[in-house]
Parts: structure tokens; sequence; C-alpha cells
């Protein structure tokens, strides 16, 4: 006789891939621009292969669509790279498949291109044609060195005014690191928190609030989320649908980050009201930050804590952009 008792486990379907693949993205806490890329490259890889299961499918098929992407698709060479980490997440850590091929798919390798960097009056040029937010996202990018993500994923502790610095949380690599905080932007800062304090109190008036909080110290502090001190520096405009409860039944509004793209379009416009002949972008405020720096005699190693990078001869690409000519030469055309 059959036992009528059966495990309700039994009749739950079993998750579909691709939320297979978030669940286990957000298991190890990577950020949701990541868990949007990989899902994507995902989607592409399936939908190459006519909607073939990947677990179909292997070395033969991953080869073919890299070989796809950088010679159809003409793609750069980051771009694939970041398309092959996709599906080795997606083999080694969904389907719990070893693919020891997949290592030795050779990795496209990109140029190696020396940064753009603006001179010390190019930056004043550029600060001086931006204003508001703006204005201090980039002023912070220069004056701390901090990516633009970094800048725009601060929360209101991270600053210490007292102590003069920055606490950078989470940066490239999961690594925190601390910058220092300028003098000159101590004041605009404070005014600017003031306008943010009153924004999030409007929130909070309004039932809403509550800020997305890291991996899980959501659940750990569920009041937290409303708190003053976990608030974005530089909060975006309007309220938005968490992405990560899209899917939800009852999606949460939040009042996210401002997005970098509106400062990428404030900086393009300002290289361009400079009269700057450089491909400028925000990036280049950092990159003008580590060259400005070992200009002013500060030792390489220093340079190096402040970027945040984990090798130093990562840090060893400003020494070839320091302005002193090619390779500090001086032309035989200037002696004549």
């Amino acid at each position: 006789m059959q036992n009528s008792l059966q495990s309700p486990l039994q009749n739950v379907e079993p998750p579909k891939l691709l939320d297979q693949v978030r669940g286990k993205i957000r298991l190890k806490h990577y950020s949701i621009r990541t868990e949007q890329a990989y899902l994507d490259w995902i989607k592409r890889f399936i939908l190459h292969f006519d909607k073939r299961h990947p677990s179909e499918m292997g070395s033969v098929e991953v080869e073919v669509f890299l070989t796809y992407l950088a010679v159809e698709r003409n793609v750069s060479a980051s771009t694939q790279n970041q398309a092959k980490s996709a599906l080795l997440f997606l083999y080694k850590e969904v389907l719990g498949v070893e693919l020891p091929w997949l290592d030795s798919v050779e990795q496209a390798k990109a140029p190696k291109r020396l940064p753009v960097v603006l001179t010390k009056t190019e930056v004043q040029a550029v600060l001086s044609r931006l204003t508001g937010t703006h204005w201090l996202i980039a002023s912070l990018l220069y004056g701390t060195g901090m990516r633009i993500l970094e800048v725009l994923r601060l929360r209101v502790k991270d600053i210490d005014f007292e102590r003069k610095e920055i606490l950078i949380r989470d940066g490239k690599g999961f690594k925190d690191r601390v910058t220092m905080l300028p003098l000159t932007l101590i004041e605009p800062l404070k005014t600017h928190l003031n306008r943010v304090k009153q924004l999030h109190q409007n929130d909070l008036n309004d039932g809403f609030g509550a800020v997305h909080m890291p991996q899980a110290l959501g659940l750990k502090y569920p009041y937290a989320a409303r708190d003053w001190i976990w608030q974005y520096v530089f909060p975006s405009g309007n309220l938005s649908q968490d992405p990560r409860t899209k899917d939800d039944e009852s999606p949460v509004m939040r009042r996210h980050h401002l997005q970098d793209q509106s400062v990428q379009r404030a900086m393009r416009q300002a290289v361009v009201d400079a009269a700057i002949t450089k491909p400028a972008t925000p990036h280049t405020l950092r990159h003008s930050f580590a060259t400005h720096l070992l200009e002013g005699g500060y030792d390489i190693r220093t340079v190096q804590e402040l970027l945040g990078h984990s090798d130093v001869a990562t840090t060893m690409i400003y020494t070839h952009v320091l302005n002193k000519g090619g390779r500090g030469v001086g032309s035989p055309l200037d002696v004549l």
C-alpha cells in the first residue's frame, strides 16, 4: 500500500536554470551588475545553440561561442573574457561540472594601453564647468582616486569628517581600504548631506526610506535599512523598484544611488566645453590623481594602497605617463 503521507518537497519543481544561477550569485554576494551581466551571457549562450540546455553541451560549444564573439561580433577582449567568466561560473558553480578544458581556452588578451591623463590645468578646467552634485562627485574622483562606483556607493557612515578620511567598503576584489578626505570638500559635503538627510526624512514620512543593505545585514539588522547612517551619500532623485525583488509578489521600492551614466554625460559635456582634445571620462580623474601624486614625489607603494591595487605592477603604468616627454629624453630638435 502506497504511503499517502508524502513529503511536501516531492511536489516542488526544481528552480529553473537562470533562477539557480541568480541564487548562487546572490549567495556569493556578487554585485547586481555582475548578476545581470552573467545572466545575459548565459541567455545568449543558450539561444546561440537553439535553446539547448548547457548540461547537454561542453567544450566544443563553449569554444565555438567564444570564437563567434571574437571573430563575427568583433567584441573586445574584456567583453569576451566576461562571457567566459559567466560560462565558467555556470558550469562550475551551478551545474557542478569541473571543466579543466575551459581553463585551457585561450584568454583574450586586452591591448596594453597607457591611460588618458589630464594635466592639473585641464582638471581645473573640467571641474570649473561642472556644478552641484556632479561637481562634488568629480572632485571626489580626482581628490581621492576612487572609482566612480566606489563614490556612488558611499554610505553616510563611510565619511569620517573628524579623521578626514573616507572608508571604501567592498571595493574591487571585495577589499576595504581608506583614502583621504580632501579638506576643500568638507564643507561642500556637509552641505550636501544636510539636503540628503531632509530627502531621507521625506521618504520616511511617506512610508519609504529603507535602503538596500549589503550582504546579509538586512536580515541581521532588519531596522538598520532606515537608519540615516546607512543611506547613500549620492542618492537617486527618484524611487525605483529594487531589481533583486522584481520577481517577488511584492516588489520593494527603494531610493538607489545615483546612476553613473549621469556623471559620465556631465563629464563628457564639461570636457567638450573646456575644449580638451582627450577622450576623458570620469575614470580619467582617477588616472590623473595617481599620476599627479607620483609627480608630487609620493612613493609608488603609497599610491598603490590609495588606489586599491593588489599588485604594484598595476600602479607602475602611471610611471610611464609622467610629464617628462618620451622616457625623459630631450629631443635633438630642441638643441638646434
